[in-house]
């Protein structure tokens, strides 16, 4: 009976491995999906970055013209 024990007990151990093991790499699919789903974020947002420091540097310069303009418009007069 000892060797018909042993058998099965290493027959269900054996079943907890295979359950883990495809618990792990179902995790390992949805993390490396997720990872790259963040990375395609992170592109996104860093070329909006981008665009909206352009966009900044744009309204600045032209503010610092209007200031310009107003002061000599102030000393014309």
């Amino acid at each position: 009976m000892a060797e018909n024990t042993s058998p099965t007990a290493a027959g269900l151990e054996l079943k907890k491995l295979e359950k883990r093991l495809a618990e792990l790499i179902s995790t390992l699919d949805r993390l490396k999906e997720e990872n790259r789903s963040l990375k395609i974020r992170q592109e996104s947002l860093a070329t909006e970055r981008a665009a909206l420091m352009q966009k900044n540097e744009q309204v600045r310069a032209r503010v610092e013209a209007m200031i310009g303009r107003l002061k000599s418009m102030e000393h014309g007069t």
